[in-house]
């Protein structure tokens, strides 16, 4: 099976993760743009974490350790349901760090879109500019999702490794 099958319910549900701590502008098509951004976001963060078909299969061999984490740092853990739903085991934590880094930085999505082309040539996806180049809309419909002030305590987690990944990846 692909490595991008195999993190498909990583992506989904991370990117649902992001969307309920860091809510949408309201309206349909604000929250449509903004989960547009976060996927896109997700899915560079979550092809640079687990480059590989192996690591895809062992992520999705061990899960990838769910939400609880996150949840307490950004303080959703004080209004999460009596019955935590499943989708939250899928939750990466290190990918939802690094997507939130991305989400802030245009430069450094770039960046890692790059990475991601670079390293899986005609098979990655393309498709990366509300990340990599957001309009004004793409702002206003993801206030929070785009605010590095707001995604600095996520962010912060693992924004190091990413950087040092794409350093890697992509020497200056």
């Amino acid at each position: 099976m692909p490595a991008d099958d195999l993190l498909s319910p990583i992506v989904a549900a991370t990117t649902q993760w992001l969307l309920a701590a860091y809510p949408p502008a309201p309206g349909a098509l604000q929250r449509t743009r903004a989960e547009a951004q976060a996927r896109q976001a997700v899915t560079v963060a979550a092809l640079l974490r687990y480059p590989t078909e192996l690591d895809a299969e062992l992520v999705a061999f061990s899960g990838p350790g769910g939400a609880s984490r996150l949840d307490w740092i950004t303080g959703a853990d004080a209004t999460a349901p009596e019955e935590t739903e499943a989708w939250r085991s899928w939750v990466d934590e290190v990918v939802t760090s690094w997507a939130a880094c991305l989400l802030s930085s245009p430069a450094l999505a770039s960046r890692a879109a790059d990475a991601v082309l670079a390293a899986r040539g005609d098979s990655a996806p393309v498709a990366f500019r509300r990340l990599t180049d957001p309009t004004e809309e793409d702002h206003r419909s993801a206030p929070f999702l785009r605010h590095p002030d707001v995604l600095a305590p996520i962010g912060d987690l693992h924004g190091a490794q990413l950087r040092d990944h794409l350093e890697a990846a992509l020497p200056a």
